[in-house]
Formats: structure tokens, sequence, C-alpha cells
């Protein structure tokens, strides 16, 4: 049961994380974004003019970087797999 709300989760934040990528339509928004979030200048030019799809950037080691676990919990995602380990403590 857990392995499917891993799986879950992560679904949910990389869509999240696509979503975020089309907002972020040209590549200079989408470097300085990058840029904001704690990736290096090299890198977020390097990402943003890639030419790779959303679906693809959202999975890939810069985007997880910039907009990590971490900062979706802080924005209050509720997480499945966080949930379900409340859920069985209690019980």
């Amino acid at each position: 049961m857990e392995g499917i709300f891993e799986e879950l989760d992560g679904w949910v934040r990389r869509h999240l994380r696509k979503i975020l990528w089309r907002q972020w339509k040209r590549p200079f928004i989408r470097a300085k974004r990058l840029m904001r979030l704690g990736v290096t200048e090299e890198r977020a030019w390097k990402s943003a003019t890639n030419g790779r799809g959303p679906w693809w950037n959202s999975g890939v080691s810069h985007l997880n970087q910039a907009l990590p676990k971490k900062l979706f919990d802080r924005l209050g995602l509720v997480s499945l797999v966080d949930q379900y380990h409340r859920l069985k403590c209690a019980a």
C-alpha cells in the first residue's frame, strides 16, 4: 500500500512542477525563476533552453532541485505517504 502512495505522491508533485514549467512560458522567465529558486545561472539557462517538453523537464534534477518535496510540504500539499504513516501509527 505504501508503494502505491509513494508513486501517487511523486506523480502529483511532478504534475505540479509541469504546470509551473508551463506557466513560465518563455526561456528568460524559466531561467530567472530557476535562479531565484537556487539553481546556478549556467544550469538554469541550459535547462530553460533545452527544447524538451514540460513533462520531461518536470522529472529531471534541475526542477527537482528548484522545487523539492519540502517546498510542497511547506505550501500545504498533503502527502499520502505521510497521512498513511500518521493513520497507521494512530491505529
